[in-house]
């Protein structure tokens, strides 16, 4: 199934949980109501979700020595892509992440950690890059802010309808009201990361298009898991809502390709991209490599 059609549908099973929650809390008024709460969080999320996201993570303006080599690499890289060139910003994390925010792509930004820019090389900072400008040209930042909003709706009002006991007379009864309250939650939960999950697959692949060396964020991505599974990242911990954003997850607890997981296996993202190299079953259509000069960062 096209990926935009599959995202298109588990959002629209996102928004038929809320109106299902609104129809249980009031009936038609509450669906009503529901709807009005919903669009009202994704009208502040629309608007503020990049600045809220940069600031959880204490994220600074990429203005120092290695801050503006990482604009120009950004820049040349968004060039290639033919789309704008985001705001850059940098995050004093140990560990090596990056991710990447806005609502559209003129109003976006990336942002790395220190880490990143110190444990890998050129070649694979772009690839990192490449998968960033990727998600924001596929508008992924704004579907994984709204699919976000939905599931912290969709949670709010099932809290709602439990302390209020919802509207007793429906057709599911009062067990299958009490059943709603409780799975919705988790529905809500699951398709938010089936989204996440199709959404970096498809990033990988048109990031290293972007690039044009699939192996440069394959080995990024071997090395990023790596450094993510020792080294803690306290901003993410402390803010662990935000973990879908990153290219890698950033948190210990789900570092694996369960149930729960907002990310693929870096095994299996690893193997996709090492297929799309020349001569490994692409037709060698990869994009020549960008321009990147090699070596160490700074």
């Amino acid at each position: 199934m096209n990926g935009y059609l599959r995202t298109a549908i588990l959002m629209a099973a996102m928004t038929a949980l809320v109106l299902g929650l609104g129809a249980l809390i009031a009936g038609g008024t509450g669906v009503v109501l529901a709807l009005v709460f919903a669009g009202a969080m994704n009208a502040y999320a629309w608007w503020n979700s990049d600045k809220l996201a940069l600031r959880m993570h204490n994220a600074r303006p990429a203005d120092t020595r290695e801050g503006l080599e990482l604009q120009r690499m950004v820049a040349d890289l968004a060039n290639r892509a033919g789309m704008p060139v985001p705001a850059v910003y940098i995050i004093d994390e140990d560990q090596p992440n990056a991710f990447a925010t806005g609502r559209n792509p003129e109003n976006a930004a990336v942002a790395a950690t220190t880490g990143l820019l110190r444990r890998l090389s050129r070649e694979e900072v772009a690839g990192v890059m490449a998968h960033e400008l990727a998600h924001i040209r596929n508008h992924d930042t704004l579907i994984m802010t709204i699919t976000a909003t939905f599931a912290g709706a969709i949670s709010m009002l099932a809290n709602f309808a439990l302390f209020f006991g919802g509207n007793r007379n429906n057709p599911l009864g009062i067990v299958g009201v009490l059943a709603m309250m409780i799975l919705a939650p988790l529905a809500a939960a699951l398709v938010q990361m089936a989204i996440s999950r199709g959404r970096e697959y498809e990033a990988d692949r048109v990031g290293a298009e972007i690039c044009g060396n699939p192996h440069w964020l394959a080995d990024a991505l071997e090395r990023i898991q790596a450094g993510a599974a020792r080294i803690d990242m306290n901003s993410a911990e402390r803010n662990p809502a935000t973990a879908h954003m990153f290219i890698i997850n950033p948190l210990h607890a789900h570092a694996h390709d369960k149930l729960f997981s907002t990310h693929p296996a870096t095994e299996n993202r690893v193997r996709a991209l090492r297929a799309m190299a020349p001569g490994r079953g692409n037709g060698g259509r990869t994009r020549p490599a960008a321009s990147v000069r090699s070596g160490p960062w700074g």
